[in-house]
């Protein structure tokens, strides 16, 4: 099997669900769902937008940390619990790849894991 490098938050869910926050295999990087319902000091962000931004965010960090970035995106799955508003999603992701264009999913879920939670993101990214 190709080289296998799993990427950690250190999480305690980490261990217990058994999952990791995103695998590189070969020139493959797979992340995880991903949410963001709090900001860096605790405070709840409570826009569609602003969760949309704010996971972005943290999905170029972990990209960063797998020698990838953005420009690596080849496709994104976006999970809102409320579809109505995709257009604040859409913004927030148009933002960030406009210019890099992947293929992306938008669908509605009826709930996240937390309530506060409004979106959560999946990437796929493939090195040069």
């Amino acid at each position: 099997m190709t080289n296998r490098q799993n990427f950690t938050t250190g999480s305690p869910w980490e261990d217990i669900i058994g999952y990791c926050r995103a695998v590189k295999v070969g020139n493959t990087i797979e992340i995880a769902g991903t949410t963001m319902a709090k900001d860096a000091d605790g405070n709840a962000i409570t826009t569609l937008y602003g969760q949309t931004k704010a996971i972005l965010e943290k999905l170029k960090s972990v990209l960063e940390d797998a020698d990838a970035s953005l420009e690596n995106v080849v496709r994104t799955r976006m999970f809102l619990t409320d579809i109505s508003q995709w257009e604040e999603a859409a913004k927030a992701h148009g933002e960030y790849f406009k210019d890099i264009k992947p293929v992306t999913t938008m669908v509605e879920v009826s709930k996240l894991i937390d309530p506060e939670i409004l979106i959560e993101i999946e990437v796929t990214a493939i090195l040069g």
